[in-house]
């Protein structure tokens, strides 16, 4: 069966351990902001901007939509330009797929979702993550995501014939972050070498990856779907591909909710003069964001004790010391579970991404940070060293990166090549403890990236909408900090800030009835909250 859009119109111990790698990869899969993906996901580099043909000089796509692809699910694929320069030439295949309105009858229009990333695709995310958005928003919107231009089933970026040659070249990089003059060669050797196989296999499609042409994309289809204006939740990184069509295309916001969002400046271009000395994700705050939640997560695990969180040493600074003695140990003697090498860099990428979810999300079922205390005991209790110490992990905890970079050395900007990048690592790990250097050394990921998009969009980020836009956020997010999501509030001309008090990557992952409640009743009536509203979680940590 099939149905067509009019294109125009108005409207405990190693099988624990392995079950938290299971868990990682979901998240993986479905933000793609887990472990070594999270961080080169959120890098940038220097490109410039200029002005661009609007889609509307561009075919509207027809949509065929099929329902041939997850249980309830209907699946379609739009064809747009390569280049909005040129927007009657070369095309590209989008993928995408929605949930028809549960409630046909009363159906608004189309609420499009983007989870994240960059290059998470939102035909893994959508069906994952469908149950976590407030009923009465499912029952009154076609729910519709896509894989964005260069990830998943979208004219992907490929730089390798088979992935296990782009494993091969990342092999000799250290797990997580390099330590020591020999393993920073080595890192950055490689990720100029990937830079150079992406750069060679993708000439055609690197220039023209950028979130502003993602978001180019978006209103083709809001204009394939029949909508007049757009209706719009995006996540995490999605929350700046948000603000970017909220300001390329400030009359066609109807309504749009930002969850867990950057501060737009300090992503894109920096403040003054930041740019050219502080990665993006430095300048963003992940490492304080991460090194703040890590914190919290011990002293709590302490608070709950065993069998809530297994890792607990009593009390909250005996639990801190233990997870500093034990990424210590690993540096020393890593040790081998279920066939895998853990060294420090293994441990910290395993710990990040796991605080992104407090609590199981369904779907997600071996996700929360009761895992992560199960995860961190195996290694604790493990004493098998490994075979060799040169066994690289898998793809779960050291993904191939070369889709999120294509995405986000094309957005932000970085120090080059020849930056302190030593010096950077070394200011995180004073400001942000164990976590910090994670971060500076992913931004090293793009000093040598040598596409560049011209049409990116680096602002400004105040032009006024249609509509008023909602901004939501967690005060105690791992990945975009609280102050990010004030920022991108305080940017736009017309928004609003929701404040959840509670921890975790992203409200809609880590569930409050209250937000939920104040989301759908703006995504459906245009009703905002209060100013200063705070809400709670619907669950503390460790609780389910």
């Amino acid at each position: 069966m099939t149905r067509t859009s009019p294109p125009t119109g108005p409207a405990a111990g190693p099988r624990r351990l392995k079950a938290s790698r299971t868990a990682a990869r979901r998240l993986a899969a479905s933000w793609r902001l887990g472990a070594g993906a999270a961080a080169a996901a959120l890098l940038a580099a220097v490109c410039p901007a200029t002005a661009v043909a609007a889609p509307d000089a561009a075919p509207v796509p027809r949509l065929t939509w099929e329902e041939k692809c997850a249980d309830g699910f209907e699946c379609a694929t739009a064809r747009v330009p390569l280049d909005y320069h040129d927007p009657h030439g070369a095309g590209i295949d989008l993928s995408v797929i929605r949930h028809p309105a549960d409630d046909q009858a009363h159906r608004i229009g189309s609420l499009f979702y983007n989870p994240g990333g960059p290059a998470a695709p939102g035909l893994v995310a959508l069906p994952k993550m469908l149950g976590q958005f407030p009923e009465d928003v499912r029952k009154r919107f076609d729910i519709v995501s896509f894989d964005p231009r260069g990830t998943g089933a979208s004219a992907p970026v490929q730089c390798f014939d088979n992935p296990a040659d782009e494993q091969a070249l990342l092999a000799g990089t250290a797990a997580g972050y390099p330590e020591g003059a020999d393993q920073q060669k080595a890192w950055a050797d490689a990720y100029q070498r990937l830079a150079r196989q992406c750069a060679a296999r993708n000439p055609a499609l690197l220039p023209h990856i950028s979130t502003a042409n993602v978001a180019r994309d978006m209103d083709l289809l809001r204009r394939a779907v029949g909508d007049r204006r757009l209706t719009y939740l995006g996540t995490s990184y999605g929350s700046y591909l948000g603000a970017t069509y909220a300001n390329l295309f400030p009359g066609r916001v109807r309504a749009m909710v930002l969850d867990s969002a950057p501060d737009p400046v300090a992503w894109s271009t920096g403040h003054g003069g930041q740019a050219a000395t502080t990665g993006a994700l430095l300048r963003n705050g992940s490492d304080v964001a991460a090194g703040r939640v890590l914190d919290a997560f011990l002293d709590q695990c302490a608070q709950v004790g065993p069998p809530a969180c297994a890792f607990s040493a009593g009390t909250a600074a005996a639990t801190r010391a233990r997870y500093g003695e034990l990424l210590q140990r690993l540096r020393t003697r890593p040790v081998a579970v279920d066939g895998m090498t853990f060294p420090a860099g293994s441990a910290l990428e395993a710990t990040i991404p796991s605080l992104y979810a407090t609590n199981t999300v369904p779907g997600l079922p071996d996700t929360g940070w009761s895992r992560l205390g199960t995860t961190l005991q195996a290694l604790w209790a493990a004493t098998e060293a490994p075979a060799t110490p040169t066994t690289p992990l898998p793809p779960v905890f050291h993904q191939p990166p070369d889709q999120a970079l294509a995405v986000a050395c094309s957005d932000s900007a970085n120090p080059p090549a020849r930056a302190d990048y030593r010096a950077l690592a070394a200011f995180a790990r004073a400001r942000s403890g164990e976590a910090g250097p994670y971060f500076a050394w992913a931004d090293e990921r793009c000093a040598d990236w040598p596409a560049r998009d011209r049409d990116r969009y680096d602002g400004p980020w105040n032009r006024p909408t249609a509509r008023p836009i909602l901004v939501v956020a967690n005060t105690g997010d791992p990945a975009m900090p609280y102050e990010g999501s004030r920022a991108m509030a305080r940017s736009l001309a017309r928004a609003e800030l929701l404040t959840v008090g509670g921890y975790g990557h992203t409200v809609l992952a880590n569930p409050s009835g209250c937000a939920a409640r104040h989301e759908a009743r703006y995504l459906i009536d245009g009703v905002l909250p209060t100013p200063g509203t705070v809400c709670a979680p619907t669950q503390p940590p460790f609780s389910g």
